[in-house]
Order: structure tokens, then C-alpha cells, then sequence
């Protein structure tokens, strides 16, 4: 097999199979449940049968794990169980697997922090505060206190991913706008960092191509994007005047915490996310790659706009 991959059926994996299918490879993904796969290239198997089974991978990309719960439902126990022991005893299989040459593990932002004053870069001393970003850390700390002297390790720190499939916070926004609703927020006039699902599977390949060297990388698309423009630009897709509210932000703040206990579309935790200033520098990436990612920001928001637009008829 040249490539491995974790978390197939997730909306990363999902877009990432699609990427892959028409190179010349062979593909196994490794789930819960076995999927089934049209192409020849891509068999399917379960984690039971993979540890008990002596199969060789030339490649590993590590994608399954818990998302953060925006309902903190989740116990925290969960996170760490899936987030770290899971890439723990896959990475112990890829240290042990003699033809393995490359580990990918897709950590997250939120390993580093919850919220940016500035700008989140590759150098700032980690200090996150949920189970969600604590058992992405741990998870990168195992791998680099164990890391193979013959063999490749990257860990990647993406931000929010966005593209077909999507079920993040831009359908929240994709509805309001659709509905004619006026958007509230105007006066959030944040700077967000942004992936597109293309721009993230370019870089998988640049890995598995040996482009990029061992190491932490952030992920985002070179430019941010605010709110306030993603409501522009899903209005314009939908050939309307977009609708924004400067409403003051003691009346949000306020309302945003009657839906902490009331089943509203607002709490303060979905209120931080849709206005925070939330900016990754992917220089770093940017450097070894030599040129620009391949979609810009708002193209691949746009992409993102016209599949939500088709799904909902």
C-alpha cells in the first residue's frame, strides 16, 4: 500500500479520497466500520483487523479524531481517547512498520490556543484550554518525543477547513442569508483565517511528494476573510442585497448568553467563533512551498458558497 488513511469517511477524508483517487496509488483506509469504494485503487478496512494484521504502508496520514463539541456534550475523556491514544498507538505501528517512510498527523490550531491576539504562529508556546486542543497537544508531544531518525514525521495545525461536505459554522451563516434574514453582527468586524478543503489536500500531496520537510506547519489560506464578508459573498451567490445589522454589542452579548441556557441559534461560545480575530500564519508553509497556495481564500469560500447554494436546491 503507498498511502494510509485514518478518518476516511469525515469530511476531510471524504475530499481527500476524491483528491487522490485518480493518481496512481493505492489507498487503504482505516475506520471503525469498513467502507466500500468504487475505484481499485482504494480498499477499506477496520482498526481491529488493521492491529491484528501484518500490513506494510508506505504512507500514513493520520486524519480521524474528535471535533470540538460547540454543545460541550462531549466528555473529556473522549477527546483524549480518540485525540491521543489513538494517534499513540498508531504511531508506535508506523515506527515499527519497516516500510513506512512518512507520518502525517492533521493536530489542529486549537493544540495551541483558543483565542489569537495576534497572529498564531508555529513559534508561540502552546497553551490551550480545552479537552479538544489538550488532546491535540499531548498527541504532538508523544510524536515528538519519539521521533524515528530514518523516517518523516509532519504534523499539521489547520485551521477551520471549509469546502463540499462542509457542517461548520458557514451553514449557520448560509442559512441566515438564504432566509433573507438580516445578519446582526455588523458591528464584528473580525479577521478570520480560513482552509480550503483544496488547499489542504494540495499540501497532503506536496508532503507525499517529499516537497516539504519534517516539522510543524500551520495551515491556512494565504489571505483571512471576515464575517461580515462571508455574508457578502453567500448574498451575492444567492443574487441579493446582503442584509447587515450594526446592532450594539451589549444587546448581542446578552442575548448570546439567554442562549447558554435557551435552545437559541446564538450562545457565547458560536458568538466568539462567528466574530473573534482568529489570524494563522502559514509563512512557514509558504516558504517551503515557494509559491501561493492554489485557491485563494475568497475562491475557495466562493467554491464552498456554490455547493451549499446547489445542496439546498
Amino acid at each position: 500500500m503507498n498511502i494510509l488513511i485514518t478518518g476516511s469517511s469525515g469530511f476531510v477524508g471524504t475530499n481527500l479520497l476524491v483528491y487522490l483517487r485518480d493518481h496512481e496509488l493505492s489507498i487503504l483506509t482505516v475506520d471503525r466500520r469498513k467502507q466500500s469504494y468504487p475505484e481499485n485503487n482504494i480498499s477499506s478496512i477496520e482498526y481491529d483487523a488493521f492491529w491484528e494484521n501484518n500490513i506494510e504502508v508506505n504512507n500514513y496520514v493520520h486524519l480521524a479524531g474528535k471535533a470540538h463539541d460547540l454543545k460541550n456534550t462531549s466528555e473529556e475523556s473522549e477527546y483524549f481517547a480518540v485525540n491521543f491514544e489513538l494517534t499513540k498507538k498508531l504511531f508506535n505501528r508506523f515506527l515499527k512498520d519497516n516500510k513506512a517512510r512518512t507520518f502525517i498527523f492533521i493536530s489542529s490550531v486549537k493544540a495551541v490556543s483558543d483565542k489569537v491576539l495576534n497572529e498564531l504562529k508555529e513559534s508561540d508556546l502552546p497553551n490551550p484550554v480545552t479537552a479538544y486542543g489538550l488532546s491535540k497537544l499531548k498527541a504532538e508531544t508523544y510524536i515528538l518525543d519519539n521521533l524515528p531518525v530514518e523516517k518523516t514525521v509532519v504534523i499539521l495545525r489547520p485551521c477551520m477547513i471549509h469546502g463540499p461536505e462542509n457542517k461548520g459554522n458557514l451553514n449557520l451563516l448560509f442559512k441566515i442569508a438564504r432566509k433573507g434574514m438580516p445578519w446582526p453582527l455588523g458591528n464584528y468586524n473580525n479577521k478570520r483565517s480560513f482552509l480550503s478543503i483544496d488547499n489542504f489536500c494540495y499540501v497532503i500531496e506536496e508532503i507525499l511528494n517529499e516537497n516539504i520537510p519534517q516539522g510543524i506547519y500551520n495551515l491556512a489560506d494565504d489571505e483571512s476573510l471576515s464575517t461580515n464578508q462571508i455574508i457578502e459573498m453567500i448574498s451575492e451567490e444567492l443574487g441579493r442585497r446582503p442584509k447587515i445589522l450594526n446592532i450594539p454589542k451589549p444587546v448581542i452579548q446578552f442575548v448570546a448568553k439567554l442562549g447558554n441556557k435557551l435552545p437559541l441559534p446564538l450562545n457565547e461560545e458560536r458568538l466568539q467563533k462567528l466574530t473573534e480575530n482568529y489570524l494563522v500564519s502559514n509563512k512557514k508553509l509558504a516558504s517551503e512551498i515557494g509559491k501561493p497556495l492554489p485557491v485563494s481564500a475568497r475562491e475557495g469560500m466562493r467554491k464552498t458558497i456554490e455547493y451549499l447554494i446547489e445542496e439546498n436546491g
